[in-house]
């Protein structure tokens, strides 16, 4: 076992589930959540971190400061805390509530959007909030996720030669889309290693990344308000739209083998699930990103009542839906 002196060295890189049995379809999930931030985020935000050390943008008494809906928010309050930063997140409404105390414990400041901006949805109102703190203090250092190449390259570096070194026969790639930062990452580096692996990108209904008509989402993480700036689209093959009542019944079927996985892993197992039921074969090796773990969501995807009152109408799934994820390929 390793011994660490910070939080940020120690990530469990190798881990997958084989859902296979659960699903009846050739799936891996590829677990990205076991590490002390709890999700794919703290790949993004160590080397974001480390690139504006090395820069000389991040000083002594700098205070960073995010827009996040969640889990790059805590990955960055756990290193401005390893490091002596201060940390400003800037979050909405939509924010889990354990997610801004996990933040707040960690001594960060959290500072919640009521109200979206009217173009830009709550990631608009947020950004504008952010801009203006940086020009009122120097101190403020603004990381920016949304066009920090650093998003993509964490994963160029690591996300994606795990993969290929654990698959090294893989088919299809399916992930998650938000800032894109995990998509474009690993796409470019198997398609810069010639490896033919099909990219699949999985978003969520009401997002504008790849173009469908703006609507509000309630489950924080995947999608964007705005097209990503990070966004290459040459580099995906195929994008699957899932809505939110979905993804809900993914997490609560996960949940019922054992799995306790957050709304993004639900987003990308549904995507998933539905793309190799329409277009897979059984001999398929597919492997889905699952960014992060199902605590958080405790009081949201994962309390009975939340998917009913958010989206009016039943969202549980029964022990008998879970014969229904599995489709003839």
């Amino acid at each position: 076992m390793p011994v660490i002196s910070e939080p940020t060295q120690f990530n469990e890189d190798d881990l997958y589930v084989d859902l296979r049995a659960a699903l009846g379809l050739p799936l891996f999930l590829k677990c990205e959540g076991f590490n002390f931030a709890g999700s794919v985020k703290l790949k993004a935000a160590t080397e974001m971190v480390n690139a504006a050390e090395r820069e000389g943008v991040l000083r002594p008494g700098s205070v960073m400061v995010e827009s996040s809906s969640g889990n790059l928010g805590v990955a960055l309050s756990m290193i401005a805390a390893s490091r002596g930063y201060g940390f400003l997140c800037v979050t909405d409404s939509r924010c889990n509530p354990a997610t801004r105390r996990m933040m707040e414990a960690l001594g960060s400041v959290v500072h919640v959007i009521d109200e979206p901006d009217l173009h830009g949805g709550f990631l608009g109102a947020r950004i504008a909030y952010v801009s203006a703190v940086c020009a009122s203090d120097d101190r403020y250092v603004w990381l920016n996720q949304y066009a920090n190449e650093g998003n993509w390259r964490a994963h160029y570096r690591t996300t994606a030669p795990a993969i290929a070194r654990r698959f090294p026969h893989l088919d299809v790639l399916f992930v998650g889309a938000g800032t894109t930062g995990t998509l474009m990452g690993c796409a470019r580096w198997f398609w810069q290693q010639r490896r033919r692996v099909r990219i699949v990108a999985v978003d969520t209904v009401g997002s504008v990344t790849f173009g469908g008509p703006p609507a509000p989402r309630m489950i924080p993480g995947l999608g964007m308000a705005v097209r990503p700036p990070l966004l290459d689209e040459s580099y995906v093959d195929d994008v699957v739209h899932v809505p939110e009542p979905d993804t809900l019944r993914a997490c609560r079927r996960l949940a019922a083998r054992g799995f306790l996985f957050g709304g993004s892993t639900g987003t990308v197992v549904s995507g998933a699930t539905d793309w190799l039921a329409r277009y897979g074969r059984r001999n398929l090796t597919a492997v889905a990103i699952a960014p992060d773990l199902g605590e958080r969501y405790l009081d949201t995807v994962h309390s009975p009542g939340w998917g009913v009152n958010v989206h009016g109408e039943d969202t549980l799934g029964g022990s008998g839906e879970l014969a229904a994820l599995s489709h003839p390929a």
